[in-house]
C-alpha cells in the first residue's frame, strides 16, 4: 500500500498542523503527544514517507534512533522520571493508529503499572523455538 500523504504526521511534517515541537534537525522532528500517556509523551518522526519500520530506510532508521536517544535524555531530565518507555508499533494489529512510523518517548514512574507483559519468568529453554525462527528469518 502507498504512503498516505494525507496522514496527521504527514500534515504536522508539512506545517498544516501545528506541534508543540520539541526538536528537529534535516532528517527527524520530536513533539509531545497530543494524547499524553504521562507528563512528557514525546513523539519522534523521521521526516522519511515510510508507514512502518519495513518501509523505513536504513538511514531513516539510524536517524530516527539517534534522534530517539537525544530526546529521551532530555524528556528523563526534564520529568526527573526513573524510568523510560520506547515503543514503535507497526500496523493496525499492533496497535498502530498513525501510518507514519513513530516512535514514542513515555516517562514511566513509580507506581503506574502499563503491564505491556508478563511478570514471571520463564525458562530459556521454551524460547529457544521461536529464537531459532527469528535467526532463520534475519
Amino acid at each position: 500500500m502507498p504512503y498516505d500523504r494525507s496522514n496527521i504526521f504527514a500534515k504536522i511534517l508539512r506545517g498544516d498542523i501545528p506541534c508543540v515541537k520539541i526538536y528537529e534537525d534535516d532528517k527527524t522532528i520530536a513533539f509531545l503527544d497530543v494524547m499524553p500517556q504521562a507528563e512528557g509523551h514525546t513523539l519522534v518522526l523521521p521526516k522519511e514517507d515510510a508507514e512502518n519500520i519495513f518501509d523505513l530506510s536504513p538511514e531513516g532508521a539510524s536517524a530516527l534512533m539517534a534522534t530517539v536517544q537525544k530526546v529521551a535524555k532530555a524528556v528523563k531530565i526534564a520529568t526527573a522520571a526513573p524510568g523510560l518507555m520506547l515503543v514503535q508499533l507497526n500496523g493496525h494489529a499492533a496497535g498502530q493508529s498513525v501510518f507514519h512510523i513513530h516512535m514514542h518517548i513515555i516517562p514511566r514512574q513509580h507506581g503506574i503499572d502499563l503491564e505491556f507483559h508478563e511478570r514471571s519468568m520463564v525458562p530459556a529453554a521454551s524460547l529457544e523455538p521461536i529464537a531459532a525462527k527469528i535467526r532463520a528469518a534475519l
